[in-house]
């Protein structure tokens, strides 16, 4: 079964690390998904760019477009983890994983009822 496990933690917190400290943590996480590819449950990965860049889709019809993100919450979602795993307490102890790579980060688990692989992705720039 495929569950996203969507990362939540506070923007201006993530803002505010020097380059070193963001490197580390990102260290920590590359190597758990490293991991995770080997034992093949790790899916489609993503760091999201700051929400401030972000628009909403919503109405009806062809809708209409709103600044940032889509809800008004202290945390903002900054990252998701696709991973198939055999149940929800496999998942579960998979975000407990990227938890003590990333304590101040909140993570949802959420099953997946549709999964279609896209095309490839190339790598693009981070600003």
């Amino acid at each position: 079964m495929f569950y996203a496990i969507l990362a939540y933690h506070e923007e201006e917190v993530v803002a505010s690390w020097t380059k070193e400290e963001d490197a580390a943590l990102m260290a920590d996480l590359l190597e758990l998904n490293e991991r995770l590819v080997r034992e093949k449950t790790l899916g489609p990965a993503a760091r999201l760019g700051p929400t401030g860049r972000a628009v909403t889709l919503r109405g009806k019809d062809a809708g209409m477009v709103v600044d940032g993100p889509f809800a008004e919450t202290k945390e903002q979602l900054l990252g998701l983890y696709v991973v198939d795993c055999p149940s929800l307490d496999a998942a579960v102890e998979t975000a407990r994983q990227l938890r003590r790579a990333n304590p101040t980060a909140v993570y949802e688990i959420r099953e997946i009822l549709l999964y279609r692989p896209g095309a490839s992705m190339s790598a693009s720039d981070e600003s």
